[in-house]
């Protein structure tokens, strides 16, 4: 899949100097192209809608409830990197936030029954990587039959009923609570997409899933370990959906069945836009970042707008599918980049990745 290869098209350091003020642009729009479109379209929504979308309120409310849905795409943009889709990001996250309140009631003091789940939550990863890795099996069908079965175990633990009971409200803090009146998820993502910027970014780790993700066969004879990344890059996504799932469950108060589907196209939306800004051509962690954000602002400024209830899910599938479109150009864009090099000579010392 192109869309999930690692060829980058950012300009080398340098490349554009020099340039006439439209070239400059042209090089930086694939680039910057989605931050100038989410900034302008937050500015047009606030023109038309004066009173209510450029309003702290507002902005409060964007930044806790698509706070789970970040952190579902920071978890999917992780196997992305190694060429990988996990669809349990959308499936484990209903089961997560049912065991979460399902372990309290049962007596389980709420910081042992958080720490319960995300090992569940881990070792759940390790059996999507050992069916992609070990049995060889497609990774989008190995996490559909996985996640498939997830929702099968959610519905049969709750009975198709909510799971109602009696919860501390420190555990209720975890979604509620606020910093300087920043929602406290709001951090959890900004922490979240800030180490595994660092780990993608400037570690050895990061270097060797982008390498997997662009030919895992040239990988694998440079002696990576490719079968042990691709397995730490599915145990990280199950880790995070995990830790979503825990916060979901803090903000709802009760365990339900019914809840956390819809969270799957929305959270590969933005993983998938997220590689068509900062480092298109390559899942990014900012630039998926940046997706969630536009998802944001976008659904705001439409219910504000007077939407219609199916509005949502029209937008989130019309977006993926100009994600995908838009990222397999950049790949292609990048291939062709490589054909004629002569078009922008690489500064010295990159490596195009």
């Amino acid at each position: 899949m192109t869309s999930l290869k690692s060829t980058a098209l950012e300009p080398a350091p340098g490349s554009l100097a020099g340039l006439p003020l439209g070239r400059k642009i042209a090089g930086l729009l694939p680039v910057y192209g989605l931050v100038v479109l989410t900034v302008l379209l937050a500015l047009l929504f606030s023109l038309i809608l004066p009173d209510t979308f450029p309003t702290w309120l507002n902005v409060r409310s964007m930044l806790s409830d698509k706070a789970v849905v970040a952190m579902l795409s920071l978890a999917a943009t992780v196997p992305m990197m190694t060429g990988k889709i996990d669809l349990t990001v959308g499936y484990g996250v209903v089961l997560w936030h049912i065991l979460a309140i399902s372990l309290q009631i049962a007596g389980v003091p709420w910081p042992i029954a958080v720490l319960m789940v995300l090992a569940m939550g881990l070792v759940f990863g390790l059996l999507n990587g050992l069916l992609v890795e070990v049995a060889q099996i497609d990774s989008f069908i190995a996490t559909l039959g996985t996640g498939t079965v997830t929702y099968a175990v959610a519905l049969w633990w709750t009975g198709g009923r909510q799971v109602i009971g009696h919860l501390p409200a420190s555990f209720f803090a975890l979604d509620i609570a606020s910093i300087g009146g920043i929602p406290v998820p709001a951090f959890y993502v900004l922490g979240l997409a800030t180490l595994l910027w660092v780990v993608s970014t400037y570690t050895p780790l990061g270097r060797y899933l982008y390498a997997i993700g662009a030919n895992p066969r040239a990988a694998e004879l440079n002696g990576i370990a490719t079968r042990r990344m691709v397995m730490l890059a599915f145990m990280t996504s199950g880790l995070i959906t995990a830790f979503a799932g825990v916060i979901l469950a803090a903000r709802l108060r009760v365990g339900q069945a019914s809840v956390g589907l819809e969270f799957l196209l929305p959270a590969l939306v933005g993983a998938f836009l997220g590689s068509t800004t900062i480092n298109p051509g390559r899942v990014n962690i900012w630039g998926t970042v940046v997706g969630v954000v536009i998802l944001a602002i976008g659904i705001s400024g439409i219910e504000q707008l007077g939407g219609a209830f199916w509005v949502e899910p029209a937008f989130n599938g019309a977006t993926l599918l100009i994600a995908i479109g838009l990222a397999g150009w950049t790949g292609r864009r990048r291939v062709m980049a490589r054909a004629r090099p002569s078009a922008m000579p690489p500064h010295p010392g990159t490596t195009g990745q």
